[in-house]
């Protein structure tokens, strides 16, 4: 019986550790990604992240994929001040494929607006304490 539990635990410990990497390193990426959002949008708009990728997002000369990535990281953020803009913009009617680059994304806003109207978000407990 030891002989086959001590390589079971090796094997746990190693999967739990890989499982533990990834994880830490999706926060890593997802908190990068929202800072570097804001702080393009703060450069472009000025105020706080959640001002500035609102205007961002209600600004009708940018992209799809820029207002699209601006829905994302507001849901990332999870800031209640985002709700409203957010389900303003929500029909509920979510295509089976949706151009990122052609329309604004349902699927993004309905992620987003669970998020922004408490969510629970597991990765932003790791990076969203340091974003202003």
């Amino acid at each position: 019986m030891k002989k086959v539990l001590k390589p079971m635990l090796y094997v746990g410990a190693i999967g739990l550790s890989v499982f533990l990497l990834i994880f830490v390193i999706t926060c890593t990426w997802i908190g990068f990604d929202v800072k570097n959002q804001c702080q393009t949008a703060k450069r472009a708009y000025g105020g706080d992240c959640v001002t500035a990728l609102g205007t961002l997002l209600s600004d009708e000369n940018r992209s799809f994929r820029e207002r699209n990535s601006a829905i994302w990281a507001l849901g990332q953020l999870g800031d209640s001040r985002a709700y409203p803009m957010l389900k303003r913009m929500y029909t509920g009617n979510i295509p089976d494929r949706e151009p990122l680059d052609r329309m604004i994304s349902q699927y993004e806003l309905k992620k987003a607006v669970a998020l922004t109207n408490g969510g629970f978000n597991m990765t932003a407990v790791f990076w969203r304490y340091g974003i202003q």
